[in-house]
């Protein structure tokens, strides 16, 4: 193990080190401070002549006069099953003065990747208990189903919910145990946050419990770039342990992957890279397929890797290459819409342009029920439907509209203020879901519900619903008996 101390220049976040023979890509480095203060870096390039360290705790107070050496391996991340219920920072060390951790291996962060004839095709359902997710764009187990936020939305509080109601309800039943912890596990990776945010994460996670089934992962915004390139590939390399050698099926939150890419932006200035499109590294669609393919299940292996990546899309723009490349690499999106939480809708799912690529494979009879498919395309169809009334009834009014038409505008209304606006703390399961469906779906006549089959109607419909305006004439009615007796 050579140590040098021939530093010839500091930017930003990298250290360039003059070396006399080769050095690995990717290498972990020690960096000592006169001071005797060590830092930790990693080598991002190498030739015959220099080195270039990106160096995770930043590079103050680094100079000249600082040694460095080079440890010859690549950076590890000490895995064992009692990290569930631990707290982590963005660089893998505890911060909930725990016990020291007892690692039983020591896993490449890098990870292998999975050979795609060694791939199981993703097929069963997971619950979140979340009614536009569950209901119209369902997550299936070794999925990757990304949610497009954007700045001022609560997608933190959905992350939130998402975490502690997760649960694969196939292993409940089987068992007969209704607690979740047991096959089930989140690592939750949180990126570029402030501190707030991190303290409220870390509230939620104790009140509600669901620490104990859950790791966390918390990269605060005054920590350096550096660091939170590492931190998605810590979390991931813990979620493939539990879930390939210890059973687990892992759902792995990554939020917020808009501060990932800006790190990877400003490290690609700092080394003065030729910038892509925004300014952005050209390779960062390679480096996002690196994380999220990671998801996934491996034949001959009982756990799991479901992925929920979440970003912020800057200034709302899908287009924006954050959620363009996003999009081309993972299975669908889950949308935010800035209107719907504007009318205290939540969580504010818009489920038109959200889409789960492999939710018809993880629904229907033994998976979730029977009539889940044919309910999601009908409610779909009719809450379109609704919105584009919606436009026409700016220009000509309700009443030029037809019965049929203001049938479909009410759908609309109560889909989003019933099924989609449950609210942050309500878990439902996947039949309350079914049943609101079928509630909103029998407010238009059988001769409408053209998406589902005769005997699924004939089993769930209900006949007692109230047509549009009932409601409204009674009131009426009764109001003029009112005047009557009064006068």
């Amino acid at each position: 193990m050579k140590e040098y101390k021939t530093i010839e220049e500091i930017s930003g976040p990298l250290v360039f080190v003059e070396i006399d023979e080769p050095v690995g890509y990717d290498e972990i480095v020690e960096i000592e401070l006169p001071n005797g203060e060590q830092k930790r870096g990693q080598v991002l390039e190498s030739n015959e002549e220099f080195a270039s360290i990106q160096v995770f705790e930043g590079t103050d107070s680094i100079n000249r006069d600082a040694s460095v050496r080079f440890l010859g391996e690549t950076m590890k991340m000490p895995v064992t099953e009692d990290l569930l219920g631990r707290v982590l920072d963005g660089s893998g060390r505890p911060i909930d003065d725990g016990p020291e951790i007892v690692p039983e291996e020591r896993e490449d962060i890098i990870g292998a990747a999975i050979n795609p004839t060694a791939r199981e095709y993703p097929e069963e359902f997971i619950q979140t208990g979340v009614s536009a997710i569950d209901g119209m764009n369902t997550l299936v187990r070794g999925q990757k189903l990304p949610i497009f936020s954007a700045s001022g939305l609560p997608h933190n509080d959905l992350a939130l919910q998402i975490a502690r109601q997760a649960t694969v309800p196939e292993e409940i039943d089987e068992e007969g145990d209704d607690e979740d912890g047991s096959e089930f596990a989140v690592v939750f990776c949180a990126m570029g946050i402030t501190a707030e945010e991190s303290n409220e994460f870390l509230a939620d996670f104790e009140r509600t419990g669901a620490l104990e089934r859950s790791v966390v992962f918390s990269n605060l915004a005054d920590d350096p770039a550096v660091e939170r390139q590492i931190t998605p590939r810590l979390a991931l390399t813990t979620a493939e342990y539990l879930a390939f050698e210890k059973g687990y099926h892992v759902l792995v939150i990554l939020t917020d992957m808009t501060n990932y890419c800006e790190a990877l932006r400003e490290i690609g200035a700092a080394r003065e890279e030729v910038p892509g499109r925004r300014g952005y590294p050209g390779y960062m669609y390679t480096d996002l397929a690196q994380l999220y393919e990671r998801a996934g299940r491996i034949k001959g292996r009982e756990g799991s890797v479901t992925q929920i990546p979440i970003l912020t899309m800057p200034g709302d723009d899908d287009t924006h290459p954050i959620p363009d490349l996003t999009g081309y690499i993972t299975e669908g999106q889950i949308m935010m819409d800035r209107d719907l939480n504007s009318q205290g809708v939540q969580p504010p799912v818009n489920v038109l342009p959200s889409l789960s690529r492999l939710m018809d494979d993880g629904i229907g009879e033994g998976l979730t029920r029977e009539d889940h498919g044919d309910v999601s395309d009908q409610l779909y169809a009719a809450y379109a439907e609704g919105e584009d009334l919606r436009d026409l009834v700016n220009i000509v009014g309700r009443e030029a509209l037809s019965e049929q038409d203001n049938r479909y505008l009410d759908l609309a209304d109560r889909f989003e203020t019933e099924f989609v606006d449950q609210g942050f703390d309500n878990n439902r399961d996947i039949e309350e879901t079914l049943d609101i469906g079928w509630d909103l779906l029998s407010m238009l006549p059988k001769s409408s519900l053209n998406r589902i089959d005769e005997e699924l109607i004939e089993e769930h419909y209900r006949e007692d619903v109230d047509e549009p305006g009932e409601e409204s004439a009674g009131d009426e009615s009764d109001g003029a008996a009112e005047s009557e007796a009064e006068a």
